[in-house]
């Protein structure tokens, strides 16, 4: 690995001014509406409360899965419905993922960001597929790849016609059934893009550790996303459930609902 001044720039990142922060919050997978009205009157809320724009997200198909039995979600169809009331009644702005190049066209319909799974970064197809578009892409990192290497599917994606692309920092297998955070990571990819967000729920996964599900680590999400600031991170990416103990996916590694708004707080002083 070069480590010569030409290749890097060693000036300390500054913090991310409240203004100009973003904000991802959420459950992992759609589950009812009434999930998604609960989450979203709570984001409204802090919305007004902080001066903030915190975008909604929720996956209509979690296509990744540890287990065939695992619950995936409502579908493309029924969870683009229920993810367009979000925006209608709430006036929202909306992220979801996608899996495959004939969901870019339809989601892009109603989502605000299209987000492409960090085991997927690399798919070309569908980094091309995503930036025809035209809407702003949110890649996540690649859980075996490093920072460094996220400048190809940027550029992919910009060469494809996009105009934002977002990187998002998620932890790099470390063993079996572990992650960690290379925070350097984060200054790294600010240099192929300005937005640089740091994923703090997924990064505290135990992939595959819980018996046929992924385990994780909840009480570490605060510590993450205050770590990614002193890095520089431009935003920060939360799964959120009133109830994470009944989550239908990744509730050991998400954040509960009642304790968001102190996480915000907390990165906006």
């Amino acid at each position: 690995m070069a480590t010569t001044d030409e290749t890097y720039d060693f000036r300390t990142p500054q913090p991310t001014k409240p203004t100009n922060m973003k904000l991802i919050a959420g459950p992992c997978v759609i589950e009812n509406p009434e999930l998604l009205d609960t989450v979203a009157t709570e984001l409204v809320r802090l919305n007004k409360l902080y001066g903030l724009d915190i975008i909604f997200k929720a996956s209509f198909d979690k296509a990744n899965r540890t287990s065939l039995k695992s619950y995936r979600g409502p579908g493309l169809e029924k969870g683009l419905q229920m993810l367009a009331d979000v925006k209608a009644r709430h006036g929202l702005k909306i992220l979801t993922d996608i899996h495959e190049t004939y969901q870019a066209a339809p989601v892009s319909q109603v989502a605000d960001v299209l987000q492409i799974p960090a085991f997927l970064c690399r798919q070309t197809d569908l980094l091309v597929a995503a930036a025809k578009t035209g809407k702003v892409i949110n890649i996540k990192k690649a859980q075996f790849l490093s920072g460094q290497d996220m400048r190809y599917p940027v550029e992919k994606a910009l060469q494809s016609g996009a105009t934002e692309v977002w990187l998002t920092e998620r932890g790099n297998c470390f063993g079996y059934n572990n992650l960690v955070v290379d925070f350097r990571n984060i200054p790294e990819m600010l240099r192929f893009t300005p937005t640089v967000i740091m994923d703090c729920t997924h990064s505290v996964q135990r992939p595959g550790a819980g018996n046929g599900f992924t385990g994780g680590d909840r009480q570490f999400i605060p510590a993450m996303a205050l770590a990614a600031k002193a890095f520089g991170a431009t935003g920060y990416f939360f799964e959120i459930h009133p109830n994470p103990s009944v989550a239908l996916s990744d509730g050991t590694n998400m954040l509960p609902l009642a304790q968001f708004e102190s996480v915000v707080k907390s990165l906006l002083s």
